[in-house]
């Protein structure tokens, strides 16, 4: 495996989902692991413990990016937080006692779809909208949609971030600059619990490819944050619904090649 060629798939895996995480929340592991099994033969559990570990830093600068720029709702996110793993593991159980089916597919396909949504039907929702609603109600809300998303993630195993996005946009009302950073917020978390399992159960990764990842995917996460937090809510959901349906697409030739 020549170093250049790990140098440039990991820069572009890197930028991909370090933009995809500092603009919509979404999770490295959808881009960034097809990107590894595809050029550089890499063992896709290893892949994916690579690709989590990418998410938790980068993760972390985008959310305190956020946070700086009072974009970012952590009670709800700390409530969110604690079901969605809870029920993470519930939901990965469940799913090793039926049947197993890649579901991969479904959360890339789900990527390119929400793109498609934010360019033709934009978030507007304000933060005085948000306001309009009692503390105990989005409490309450926060609890049930941590429920359906650790449930599915564990299931499917994968688009965290995205259903986060989705549920937080559509089902919360939540303006999108405060749903991306309350995302981000809480994948920082479910990332470093995937990554840590998965280093633990599938030992210690190819440390060249894993520093390069990480290190690409924190410096693109945060220039996209930085620019999703100056830009107007229109600018952003263009923004991000374009860069959605870019990876949506780049992911799904991917699976096609490999």
């Amino acid at each position: 495996m020549s170093i250049l060629l790990t140098v440039i798939v990991t820069f572009f895996a890197g930028m991909g989902a370090g933009l995809g995480t500092g603009f919509a929340g979404m999770s490295a592991a959808a881009v960034i692991s097809p990107m590894l099994i595809t050029f550089l033969g890499m063992d896709p559990y290893m892949a994916v413990g690579i690709a989590l570990s990418s998410d938790v830093l980068a993760s972390a600068v985008s959310a305190y990016t956020y946070g700086k720029n009072k974009n970012l709702d952590i009670k709800n996110g700390l409530i969110m937080m604690v079901t969605v793993l809870l029920f993470t593991i519930v939901g990965s159980y469940v799913s090793s006692l039926v049947p197993s089916t890649t579901m991969g597919n479904f959360s890339v396909f789900m990527t390119f779809l929400l793109g498609i949504k934010f360019i033709v039907r934009p978030v507007m929702t304000t933060k005085e909208a948000m306001a309009q609603v009692s503390a105990k109600k989005r409490a309450i809300q926060s609890v049930i949609c941590g429920v359906m998303i650790g449930f599915i993630c564990g299931f499917i195993g994968a688009g965290g971030g995205m259903m986060m996005l989705l549920i937080l946009t559509s089902v919360l009302g939540y303006e999108l600059k405060t749903a991306v950073g309350t995302s981000v917020f809480i994948m920082t978390f479910t990332a470093l619990t995937g990554a840590v399992s998965h280093f633990a159960i599938g030992g210690t990764p190819d440390w060249t490819v894993w520093i390069l990842c990480v290190v690409f995917t924190f410096l693109w996460a945060r220039i996209a944050a930085v620019f999703a937090n100056k830009a107007t809510p229109k600018t952003l959901n263009r923004a991000t619904g374009v860069i959605l349906v870019v990876l949506g697409v780049a992911v799904m030739a991917f699976s096609v090649l490999g």
